[in-house]
């Protein structure tokens, strides 16, 4: 058969962009289709434009803290103004830093001789795309589907009134107060963002706790955290309908009624209870691709489907759902594909980050995890007021924690949660990727004065409480 391209990538996202350009590299003739703009979920409506609002957010605690190293403010001691917040210059430079990552990506691709085709493309056969902006089709020795996921939103009266993720990061104004729908860490980082940009926030939750699936004192730390800084939490409850009441659009003008009972009026209403994989209409039935019950396309190892000219890699394979991963997953396929030099990225031990405020690093195993698979550990934890405080008065504690096997004194995890957790995580997870002991930790000097030196001066075991009463 004579084929158009070697490789036919549908989705621009991080991991299409990085197999298509590995691939290119490796001389395979790659064509690329995105039907939205180049750069995905991440780039485009995902982790980076949300770091820029995290950034934003921060800001109202920094001026707060600021005061007890000796700073003051028009406004803070009377006469003058109070330091204004403007929304609309926000989102306007975020967009042109999209813009310019946008224009990067597209670049590399084109430095790469990726042909980049604005389109739509649904799948015809096992070598076949078609592509709906001219309708033609073209054929590729291998097809990769790269398009991500899609935020949920359930049916219910008045879903109408709300929005998820991606609607909020191009809001024409703020609402004076919203209701934040889910526990896991979009929920937790939006509430974290809005909260920090003077909007009353409750957040709704299904379950009994936040943040399921990390470890406890993460979990139960952050849910004191920002408590204390205004965010109103609700478990046990999820929207049973939501109506429009009218007035003003920055004032109270959504009433949420809640399977509790109970019902809240709010401003807006934002849905963060996951993403599933878009795979919709893309014609994968066509080529016999195997699905998921969640939609998710079935991949091995390799990320090939079942159809052994398709792959698949990122949030629509849905294993684990974060950008590096689908940029390691994308480079892992080109490698094996185009580059005969077989090989599969690893989904054990990935770092992860949940930029709340304050926010949480996390590596490895958390402790009930650790024991199921363990047996017997020790738990070195800490918390203290970190050094910043003292002087601003901000009650809030940090948490450092490691989950270490008791046989062979093995790192298994490291949580964190307080300033900077991700940027120590990350480099914690070179050590604990490398199998480093708790003496390996101890060994280490440390650096002073730092939050991170906890992670090598932890010396007692922690004991939980009621046994040391016994």
């Amino acid at each position: 058969m004579a084929y158009d391209y070697d490789l036919f990538v549908i989705g621009a996202g991080s991991g299409g962009v990085r197999a298509a350009r590995i691939a290119a590299n490796h001389g395979a003739k790659v064509a690329v289709a995105e039907e939205y703009r180049v750069g995905g979920t991440c780039v485009i409506r995902g982790c980076v434009p949300k770091k820029l609002l995290v950034y934003a957010a921060r800001f109202h605690g920094e001026f707060e803290d600021a005061k007890g190293f000796g700073w003051t403010f028009p406004g803070a001691d009377g006469g003058g103004e109070d330091a204004a917040f403007s929304w609309p210059t926000l989102i306007a430079n975020k967009d042109k830093e999209i813009d310019r990552l946008e224009k990067a990506y597209r670049g590399n691709l084109e430095r790469s001789k990726v042909e980049v085709l604005a389109t739509r493309a649904v799948i015809e056969g096992p070598n076949t795309v078609r592509l709906l902006k001219d309708s033609r089709t073209v054929k590729a020795k291998y097809i990769l589907v790269a398009t991500g996921g899609w935020p949920y939103l359930p049916t219910l009266p008045g879903i109408e009134h709300a929005i998820s993720s991606n609607e909020a990061f191009h809001l024409p104004h703020l609402p004076t107060s919203i209701a934040v729908v889910g526990g896991g860490y979009i929920a937790l980082e939006f509430a974290s963002i809005f909260n920090g940009l003077g909007v009353q926030t409750t957040l709704l939750y299904r379950g009994e706790k936040i943040l399921r699936g990390f470890d406890e004192d993460l979990r139960d730390d952050l849910t004191a955290a920002i408590t204390k800084r205004g965010i109103k939490i609700v478990t046990g409850a999820t929207p049973t309908g939501i109506e429009g009441l009218g007035g003003a659009s920055s004032a109270k003008t959504l009433r949420v009624r809640l399977s509790n009972g109970m019902s809240l009026e709010t401003g807006g209403i934002m849905y963060a209870t996951g993403r599933d994989p878009n795979t919709k209409n893309l014609g994968l039935d066509k080529a016999g691709v195997a699905l998921g019950t969640k939609g998710e396309i079935k991949v091995d190892s390799h990320s090939c489907t079942n159809v052994p000219s398709i792959y698949a890699v990122g949030d629509v394979t849905d294993r684990v759902n974060l950008t590096p991963v689908a940029i390691r997953e994308g480079h892992a396929f080109a490698d094996t594909v185009f580059g005969k030099a077989p090989w599969s990225a690893d989904h054990s031990l990935v770092p992860t980050a949940v930029f709340s405020e304050p926010e949480i690093g996390t590596v490895g195993l958390p402790e009930a995890e650790a024991r199921a698979q363990h047996g017997a550990i020790d738990i070195y934890k800490t918390r203290f007021r970190p050094m910043k405080y003292t002087l601003s008065g901000r009650d809030e504690r940090m948490l450092m924690k490691l989950v270490v096997d008791a046989a062979t004194q093995k790192v298994l995890g490291c949580h964190i949660l307080g300033p900077d957790a991700a940027e120590m995580v990350q480099i914690a997870a070179i050590a604990i990727r490398m199998g480093a002991t708790k003496i390996d930790f101890d060994r280490t000097m440390a650096l002073h004065p730092s939050a991170a030196e906890e992670l090598v001066t932890l010396r007692d075991k922690w004991v939980p409480p009621a046994t040391a009463a016994e």
